[in-house]
C-alpha cells in the first residue's frame, strides 16, 4: 500500500527544462522542499544561479545548473550528459520551455519566426525524450506542458495553440510508446509569468483584466499552483496520457 503521508519525491531526481523562471521554478522548489536532486536548464546562466539560490532556500540535496539553448540539439544532448554524470539517472522530467507570440498567419514576418513558438516546444521535447527516456528510473515520467490556447484559441495565436495542442498529443501518444515510463501534461490558464511582459507589453494590465473578469474563480491561477499539479502528476504512478487543466475555469467561458 502507498504511504500518502511521505514525500514520494525525496531522493529522486528531477529535471526541468526552463528552470529559471515561471512554472518551472516553482516546480523546482516545490521538489526541492520535498527532498528531491534539481537539474535546472535555461537560455539565461544570471537567472539559473538566482533560481538555484532560491531552490537551495526551499531545501534540497543537491541543485544543478545548466545554461543552454534547449533548440540546439548538440548542445542540448550534452547539458543532459553531463545532469546525467552529476545526478545519475533521472526520474521524472518536465518541460516548461516554450513562449508564446501574437501575430496572425498572414503577418509580413518570415516563416521561420512565426513557427518558433511551435519548433520550441516540440524540438526540445522530441531532443529530451530521445535522450533520457531509455536511461530513466523505474517509476519514471515525464510532465510536459500545454495550455489554455488548446481550447480556448485566440485570434493571432495560432502558432501558440498548435504547440499547446502539440504538446498535450505528445503526452497522449507518448504514454503508449514510451510505457512503462509515464508521461502527462499539464494545461495552464493565464498566469502572471515574466513572459507575458514581453509578449503583451503596455496592454498585458488591460488584457489581463478582461480574462479575469471572465474567470470563474475570479483571479488566475498562480505558477505555484501549477507547479503543485506537475508534481502530482509526477508523484501519482497510476495516471499516464492524462491533461490537467489549471485554468479556474477559463476554457469553459
Amino acid at each position: 500500500m502507498i504511504d500518502f503521508t511521505q514525500n514520494r519525491l525525496r531522493e529522486k531526481v528531477v529535471l526541468i527544462v526552463g528552470g529559471s523562471s515561471g512554472i518551472g521554478l516553482a516546480a523546482a522548489r516545490q521538489a526541492a522542499a520535498q527532498g528531491a536532486s534539481l537539474a535546472l536548464l535555461a537560455r539565461n546562466a544570471e537567472r539559473l544561479a538566482t533560481a538555484a539560490t532560491a531552490v537551495r532556500t526551499a531545501g534540497t540535496a543537491s541543485v544543478s545548473t545548466h545554461a543552454v539553448d534547449a533548440t540546439d540539439v548538440t548542445a542540448l544532448e550534452a547539458a543532459f550528459a553531463e545532469v546525467q554524470r552529476i545526478h545519475g539517472a533521472i526520474d521524472h522530467v518536465l518541460l516548461t520551455a516554450g513562449g508564446a507570440t501574437l501575430a496572425p498567419l498572414l503577418d509580413h514576418r518570415s516563416i521561420d519566426e512565426q513557427v518558433a513558438p511551435l519548433e520550441q516546444r516540440i524540438r526540445t521535447a522530441i531532443i529530451t525524450v530521445r535522450a533520457l527516456a531509455p536511461g530513466m528510473r523505474d517509476g519514471g515520467s515525464f510532465v510536459f506542458v500545454g495550455g489554455i490556447s488548446t481550447d480556448r484559441p485566440v485570434k493571432g495565436a495560432w502558432a501558440t495553440g498548435v504547440a499547446t495542442a502539440a504538446a498535450e498529443q505528445l503526452a497522449r501518444t507518448l504514454a503508449l510508446e514510451l510505457a512503462p515510463i509515464r508521461a502527462n501534461a499539464i494545461s495552464p490558464g493565464w498566469i502572471d509569468t515574466p513572459m507575458w511582459d514581453g509578449v503583451l507589453g503596455d496592454e498585458k494590465s488591460d488584457v489581463f483584466a478582461q480574462i479575469v473578469a471572465r474567470t470563474p474563480i475570479g483571479r488566475f491561477a498562480s505558477a505555484e499552483e501549477t507547479a503543485d499539479a506537475a508534481l502530482f502528476l509526477m508523484q501519482n504512478g497510476g495516471i499516464t496520457g492524462e491533461v490537467l487543466h489549471i485554468d479556474g475555469g477559463q476554457r469553459l467561458t
